[in-house]
């Protein structure tokens, strides 16, 4: 466990017995392992962290669907699973795309071992380089927002515009099922609304590998919030001018998510439109899968690097300085994970396998902890600077926002469970244990906490608090 040599805190005043500051600076150990420092910009970051948003992704797959340190640490466990089944989720719905695509050439190829194809894949990309994953998910990104963008004017071009479609009135109505995948539950819109911006919290994560983090973090931060949120709504408003009716949107949506986009795009921007998206949400959901990969292997690099878990996890590789043995980790996780549905699910039915029960089901597990742990986050803010650090109180930063915050997500955590069945609990009964799991993972991150509380007490003050100073 890397530790500081001072006994300062952080304005050089000195500590009392027992006490610890508020970081520990890695960037003169040799005892510790470091990712590659100044890798990557705010270009970089962007593509790191936008890519999990997956532009693409978020609409063709989610559109048609519609505080102390205990707690702390326990949260730190709930985000890792959370990023680590994002990845097997993305897998169910590339497996389901390609599948289509595939099929549409005459080749039946089983979508387990596409899944597994992409996690592969992944897997051996991921190894190398962080430059290595920016770059080529700066084309991912770069094409999905070029195609939607087009997408976009075509048919807000055609004048068939729904406005009512952006009242936040009507956000809050629900409309029946009809022989299909969902019913139009307030929560679970609002979480597949989530579940389209999961991602752009992920910057942080890149901070000791980008070149000025203080400067491009939150810069990263602020233009991922506010472009995704006006991009998607415009991008999620497009397609309802491509039908007579609303109720004949939804119709589409249910019997068809498939083409929910794709039709709409044929008939009014043109088959070729239509063509490009199609594989884009192919390359596009990889993408994010590889975003969300990045960011979890991270997570377990962290915690390995703090002595949480195995220390293995957090070291580099000698040539590329990526966390590889935490990144092969990560691989193995997502491919048992499709291992498992496809043993227990089966493997015949890509719709209901692939891209309701691995994707939607795994989106779920994990939206639940992001949206929990962003809640707690808030709350936590709000109490850290009111206790520690009054003089840097700040009426919207640190008081309203965090607030805010705290009771959006939390209200979306509690329509979701009270929308739960969504998914059909007759045929999907497990759904009902992933809320349970999740809070169990949480619980188990807190016993580990008050575990390491009692017998190495260093090492729990110690925890979240290393950082390199040397950026």
């Amino acid at each position: 466990m890397a530790q500081s040599d001072t006994s300062t805190g952080g304005e050089g005043v000195p500590l009392a017995p027992g006490m610890f500051p508020e970081d520990f600076d890695v960037s003169q150990r040799s005892d510790v392992a470091k990712l590659r420092k100044g890798a990557v910009g705010l270009g970089g970051v962007l593509f790191l962290t936008v890519t999990g948003s997956a532009p693409i992704s978020a609409m063709l797959f989610n559109t048609p669907i519609v505080v102390g340190l205990e707690l702390g640490i326990g949260t730190g466990f709930g985000s890792l699973v959370a990023y680590s089944v994002f990845e097997a989720s993305l897998a169910g719905g590339f497996a389901y795309f390609l599948n289509l695509k595939l099929a549409s050439f005459g080749w039946n190829v089983g979508w387990p071992w596409l899944a597994l194809f992409m996690i592969a894949l992944i897997g051996v990309l991921t190894y190398f380089d962080v430059r290595v994953s920016a770059n080529l998910l700066a084309i991912g990104l770069i094409s999905e927002v070029a195609i939607l963008i087009i997408f976009d004017i075509f048919l807000f071009g055609h004048g068939n515009v729904n406005f009512s479609a952006i009242n936040p009135v009507n956000a809050f109505k629900s409309f029946p099922a009809s022989h299909g995948i969902v019913a139009g539950a307030i929560g679970i819109g609002l979480f597949f609304a989530f579940w389209s911006w999961v991602g752009f919290e992920m910057a942080p994560n890149y901070g000791e590998e980008s070149r000025d983090p203080k400067r491009i973090v939150p810069r990263a931060l602020y233009i991922s919030v506010i472009g995704l949120g006006i991009f998607y709504t415009l991008t999620s408003w497009a397609p309802l001018g491509g039908y007579p009716s609303t109720h004949a949107a939804i119709a589409a949506a249910q019997s068809d998510p498939a083409n929910f986009y794709l039709h709409p795009a044929a008939q009014y921007a043109g088959h070729w439109v239509a063509s490009i998206m199609s594989y884009l949400i192919i390359t596009g959901s990889f993408a994010c899968g590889m975003a969300f990969h990045n960011t979890t292997a991270r997570y377990f690099y962290s915690l390995g690097r703090e002595g949480f878990m195995p220390k293995p996890l957090g070291r580099t590789h000698p040539r590329w300085k990526s966390p590889h043995i935490a990144s092969v980790t990560q691989s193995v996780i997502a491919a048992f994970i499709i291992a498992l549905f496809a043993i227990f699910t089966g493997t015949n039915d890509p719709t209901s396998q692939a891209y309701v029960q691995v994707y939607g089901l795994m989106a779920l597990m994990g939206v639940i902890i992001i949206l929990s742990v962003q809640a707690v986050v808030s709350l936590a803010i709000l109490v850290y600077y009111e206790r520690f650090h009054r003089d840097e109180v700040h009426w919207w930063k640190t008081r309203l926002a965090p607030l805010l915050a705290f009771i959006s997500q939390a209200f979306v955590v509690y329509l979701l469970f009270s929308n739960i069945g969504f998914l059909g609990a007759s045929a999907y009964s497990y759904a009902y244990w992933l809320g349970p799991i999740d809070l169990a993972v949480v619980l188990i991150g807190i016993g580990v906490a008050f575990y390491y509380k009692k017998r190495d007490p260093e090492k729990y003050e110690k925890a979240g608090r290393l950082i390199n100073e040397g950026l």
